[in-house]
């Protein structure tokens, strides 16, 4: 260092007070700053090498601090701070929504899904726990903007008092980023010169502006509607007489059905319940849809399948809500010819989307009488809303057939406890389940352990299946037909990083002319698509639906 004229510089003269507890501290400051410059937002890229990169920011940061007068040079110290505390939060919500939805955190339009995570929390690990967690939650977030806000305070007053050695060593450091950069030097694989914060906020930004775009260009799109002006009488005029029944199984994802962790016990139900309602006098026809969304978000994925738009975040779900497009459940309500209900257990406060739907009467949680326990987050056994069901509406003299929305979750994360089918004529008002739940698995230990995860997912698809495809055979008649798909895959952690979006539907029915209509579909027999079966987004089934069924159609422009 004596060549360049720093004769004397060393850990004494650089942090002349408080020795090596200063020194210490000193570190940590910059450990801690050089983290949240580094930190990546996503877990694959969580790995050592990603933090022993020099980032271009911290340079520049060093130099504006340095160019500062002393008064000036707090507050901007403590601005630097605050936005990487922020910026800190926004990589540590995108690891979390990666995992578990599939896409990066919206800071435009998933903050209140906050709260739903909250509430999922509440409902699997009870209220203590989730308390627990959101106080810990709140109280990291503030000490993480505390602590980054006085590191970078400290580590601008060390730049000051040592501001020949520290301007040296920011024109070395940032000859050493410009060349790396020049020349691409690696580590491990990843560039040494790194700008990760830069590239995280520009990232942040853009998804904001494309945001803001989107909700104008949705709002015009969902004014659209190729059968928007279409009569009643020419609307699905080839299923006059049926009972139609939409059900959604949570969850019930490709995975399911090809992934080998999971799909040998998955397969052996759906072949099973193939052969079984055969004997009972129904065939089926199934395909593949990509979903809008992935691991949550099912309201999403239920509202694309039945609108036939995109509805691939919070903005385009109100947007749409709030309107007046035809769905395929308010279609079948326009015509007169049928009576129109929700089952939906996993609803336990108002639901004004039931409009938007186009039902009659909605059953929620609360309305379907079971008095059993709750399986984790899932309210009540698919079972048991299923007969609910038939008790209800299905089962009971009606003066037009029935179209029925049914939204089956007991095959919700976090897959502890399972329900097990139980006999039928035995349901009564639910309390069976209590040694069922009792004898089940605790969330919180299929959560930590992705294999078995797999395993209890698995057999949650299992049992959902069967449930729906009993309820068919022991209370369907010659005129039922069932449409049943899965609203999304599950999260990461069972389906894999790389997983598609695709989940399996199935067209139920005794009469042949019910799937004689979707021949041209190329749909595979059975419950269990092929692998090679035609795959579409799931925004395309409305409108083929109603075609093959003999739907005119008559647009509407946005």
């Amino acid at each position: 260092m004596r060549g360049f004229g720093l004769k004397g510089v060393g850990p004494k003269a650089l942090w002349p007070k408080g020795g090596t507890r200063h020194i210490a501290v000193t570190v940590f400051c910059s450990v801690l700053v050089l983290g949240a410059l580094l930190l990546p937002n996503a877990l694959v890229a969580l790995r050592p090498v990603r933090f022993l990169r020099l980032p271009g920011e911290a340079v520049i940061g060093a130099i504006v601090l340095l160019a500062l007068p002393r008064r000036g040079r707090t507050p901007v110290a403590v601005a630097i701070g605050v936005g990487l505390a922020a910026l800190t939060v926004l990589n540590v919500l995108d690891i979390g929504f990666r995992q578990y939805l599939g896409r990066g955190f919206n800071p435009v339009l998933d903050w209140e899904l906050l709260d739903d995570a909250h509430g999922y929390l509440r409902d699997t690990l009870g209220g203590t726990a989730a308390l627990a967690a959101t106080a810990g939650t709140l109280a990291g977030v503030g000490a993480l903007f505390a602590l980054l806000a006085w590191a970078t305070v400290r580590l601008a007053g060390a730049l000051d008092r040592h501001r020949s050695q520290a301007s040296l060593g920011v024109l070395v450091a940032g000859t050493v980023w410009v060349t790396c950069a020049a020349i691409g030097l690696q580590i491990g694989g990843v560039p040494f010169a790194a700008d990760r914060a830069a590239q995280a906020a520009l990232s942040q930004a853009r998804r904001v502006q494309v945001t803001l775009r989107d909700e104008a260009e949705f709002a015009q799109e969902a004014r659209a509607d190729a059968f928007g002006a279409t009569p009643p009488g020419q609307l699905v005029p080839n299923l006059r007489g049926k009972d139609m029944i939409f059900a959604f199984v949570e969850s019930y994802g490709r995975s399911a059905i090809e992934d080998p962790g999971i799909a040998p016990g998955v397969t052996a139900t759906l072949d099973a319940r193939t052969k079984a309602l055969e004997k009972a006098g129904y065939r089926a026809r199934s395909g593949w849809l990509t979903s809008a969304t992935y691991g949550g978000g099912s309201w999403l994925g239920h509202s694309t399948f039945l609108s036939g738009l995109w509805i691939a975040n919070q903005a385009r779900y109100r947007t749409v809500t709030s309107g007046d497009h035809l769905t395929l459940t308010r279609a079948f309500r326009k015509t007169g010819a049928w009576r129109t209900v929700g089952i939906v257990p996993g609803v336990r406060k108002g639901w004004p989307e039931a409009k938007f739907y186009g039902l009659d009467h909605v059953y929620d949680a609360h309305h379907l009488g079971y008095q059993g326990p709750k399986f984790s987050w899932s309210t009540m056994p698919d079972q048991y809303a299923l007969e609910a069901f038939q008790r209800l509406e299905h089962g009971r003299r009606h003066d037009k057939p029935l179209m029925a929305e049914v939204i089956l979750t007991s095959s919700h994360q976090p897959w502890a406890p399972i329900p097990r089918t139980v006999g039928w004529d035995e349901l009564g008002d639910g309390r069976i389940f209590d040694g069922i739940e009792k004898a089940g698995l605790n969330p919180e230990d299929v959560i930590a352990d992705s294999a078995r995860s797999k395993r209890e997912y698995g057999r949650s698809v299992q049992y959902s299946v069967t449930s729906l495809t009993q309820w068919l055979q022991r209370y369907g008649t010659d005129d039922t037909v069932l449409v049943f798909l899965g609203d999304h895959q599950p999260i990461a952690r069972v389906s894999g990083d790389h997983a598609s979006r695709d989940v399996p539907v199935s067209i139920v029915a005794k009469d042949p002319k019910v799937l004689a209509a979707i021949d041209d579909w190329g749909w595979t027999e059975g419950l269990r698509p092929a692998h090679s079966a035609p795959v579409w987004r799931m925004s395309a089934f409305r409108d083929r639906f109603l075609r093959a069924y003999g739907s005119v159609p008559s647009p509407t422009k946005g």
